[in-house]
């Protein structure tokens, strides 16, 4: 699922001015297929309503039976790895209580463990003449 275009946007927040991309990966517990059909629409959308409340923003996602992708824009501030940590707990929450069943098939939902990458937009030679420029050369 494409959502965004993949050009890179700025975002002020409170003074800081960013743009911080990130690949993110997890799995269900197991590797189990377990998001399909109605899980995975629902997971999906959920992921979707929580970049709002979290104010991060979902610029690719792609929901297969046994994980999760996701490339997120996300403010640095509250940090990549304890917004992951949200996305997952909140998400196991809702689905388990939206599809019982995923109580009987696993002891708990997400894996511990979880991919995450940074995505690099600037070539050096971008930064270089950004600084040049600000320093009025």
């Amino acid at each position: 699922m494409k959502l965004k275009n993949p050009v890179k946007e700025y975002r002020s927040e409170g003074g800081t001015v960013f743009s911080c991309q990130y690949h993110v990966v997890w799995c269900p517990k197991y590797r189990r297929n377990v998001l399909e059909g109605d899980v995975a629409d629902y997971l999906e959308q959920f992921i979707l309503q929580m970049g709002q409340q979290m104010q991060y923003e979902v610029l690719d996602m792609e929901i297969q039976p046994d994980y999760v992708h996701l490339l997120l824009d996300v403010d640095p501030k509250p940090g990549i790895v304890s917004l992951v940590k949200k996305i997952k707990y909140q998400s196991a929450l809702a689905l388990r209580t939206q599809f019982p069943e995923l109580k009987s098939r696993l002891p708990g939902l997400w894996t511990r463990n979880v991919f995450i990458s940074t995505v690099g937009t600037a070539d050096t030679s971008d930064i270089q003449n950004y600084l040049d420029e600000q320093k009025g050369k």
